[in-house]
């Protein structure tokens, strides 16, 4: 039986700060907590939650135009990222872990959107992080997952 790749990209913020949403991988900090004792189906309905709203977010402003190079340069730069997820995943863990070093997407295989192309790509994945982290927060209100904070 093949073991669930965890989300985890090492950046985490629901340990360290105490996060309801991880401002790395995007899981709820009581699923970072628990993840080792999830069963595989569990670890599954986690990914496919993050891969749907982070191909929602980022598609809407790139354009992965070659796999292989995305990859490619995900293994040179050293970051991790799961193949079984969808490349705008893979795109993600670019921006979070390449944020500073990675200035031409082109060489990565992708394609700023005509709308977005004038922003500051810092500023764009700031801004796409941010959107990613309300729609989760926003899921987790929604269905009760969140903590009591009163």
């Amino acid at each position: 039986m093949q073991k669930t790749k965890t989300p985890c990209i090492g950046i985490c913020s629901t340990t360290s700060l105490g996060d309801l949403v991880c401002r790395g991988c995007k899981r709820y900090g009581f699923e970072v907590i628990n993840w080792n004792g999830y069963d595989a189906e569990a670890k599954q309905a986690v990914l496919s939650r993050i891969e749907k709203f982070t191909v929602q977010i980022l598609s809407a402003r790139f354009q992965v135009f070659s796999e292989t190079a995305l990859k490619r340069g995900l293994e040179q730069q050293s970051i991790p990222f799961n193949p079984a997820l969808s490349p705008y995943c893979w795109l993600h863990n670019l921006l979070k872990k390449g944020r500073g070093q990675v200035t031409d997407l082109n060489h990565f295989g992708v394609a700023v959107l005509s709308d977005y192309a004038q922003i500051d790509l810092a500023v764009l994945a700031e801004q796409i992080d941010e959107d990613l982290l309300v729609l989760n927060a926003a899921h987790l209100e929604r269905y009760g997952l969140a903590p009591d904070r009163g």
